[in-house]
C-alpha cells in the first residue's frame, strides 16, 4: 500500500518524507487556506514547493466545475511539475475531463467518490486514481469500508488500471482495514501514519531492554 499525506503543511510533509514511508501528497483548497495560502500564484508556488520535497504523486485540485474550466485549470496545474496529479470532482463535466486528460497523458485523481457506480465511471473515463471518502460515509452511518471492498472487487473483475486511493481516513483502524481489503493507496493526516508506530508492548519491551543493558554495563 502506498502512503500519501493529506495536508498542505510543508513541515508535516518533510517529516513524513524523512520517515521514509511517504509516496505522495494530496491537498485541496481547504487545506491550502488552513496554511494561509491565498491567490492563484501563491497556490501554484506552494504546489511547486511540495513537489520539491516528495518524489512523486502530488494531487492538485481544480476549482472549476464546468468542462472548459476544469480543462484550463488542470492543464495549468500539470505544467507546475511532472509529479502533479490533477484532482477532478466526480461530476458530469469532471468525468468528461478525466477522459480528455487521460488522452493528453495528464494523470488524474477523481475525488469526492461515494458509490461503486461513481468509481466505475471514473475508471472507464481513465482516472489514474479514484478517491472514495470513507470517513465522510461513516459520518452519515454508512460503511466506508464496504465501499472500498466493492470497488476492489469491481476493479479486479474487469482489470481496471485505476488505483483505489482511500481518502478521509480518520484513524489507524481505517488505514489497517483499507490495507486488508486491498486499497492501493491511503491518504491521511500525518498523525495517522505516526500512530502506526505505537504499541504499549513495544514501549515496555524497549524499557526492559534498556534497563537490563544498564544493569549489565554498570
Amino acid at each position: 500500500m502506498k502512503f500519501f499525506i493529506d495536508t498542505a503543511n510543508l513541515n508535516e510533509i518533510r517529516e513524513a518524507y524523512d520517515l521514509g514511508v511517504l509516496d505522495g501528497v494530496t491537498t485541496n483548497p481547504s487545506l491550502m487556506a488552513k496554511e494561509g495560502i491565498k491567490g492563484d500564484a501563491n497556490v501554484k508556488a506552494h504546489y511547486k514547493a511540495i513537489c520539491n520535497i516528495v518524489d512523486q504523486n502530488v494531487s492538485a485540485e481544480v476549482i472549476a466545475t464546468d468542462f472548459d474550466g476544469i480543462m484550463r485549470e488542470g492543464r495549468e496545474l500539470a505544467k507546475i511539475d511532472d509529479k502533479i496529479v490533477v484532482k477532478v470532482p466526480m461530476i458530469r463535466d469532471g468525468v468528461k475531463a478525466l477522459k480528455k486528460f487521460s488522452s493528453e497523458g495528464i494523470r488524474t485523481n477523481c475525488t469526492l467518490v461515494f458509490s461503486p457506480g461513481q468509481a466505475i465511471l471514473a475508471a472507464k473515463a481513465g482516472a489514474s486514481y479514484v478517491s472514495p471518502f470513507i470517513g465522510r460515509l461513516d459520518d452519515i452511518s454508512q460503511d466506508g469500508m464496504e465501499l472500498i471492498a466493492q470497488i476492489r472487487l469491481i476493479y479486479d473483475n474487469y482489470s481496471y488500471g485505476t488505483e483505489i486511493l482511500a481518502a478521509s481516513i480518520r484513524h489507524t483502524i481505517h488505514l489497517i482495514k483499507c490495507a486488508e481489503i486491498g486499497a492501493d493507496v491511503a491518504t491521511c493526516p500525518l498523525k495517522v501514519i505516526t500512530d502506526l508506530l505505537k504499541h504499549p508492548l513495544t514501549d515496555s519491551g524497549l524499557e526492559k531492554f534498556l534497563a537490563d543493558h544498564k544493569k549489565v554495563n554498570s
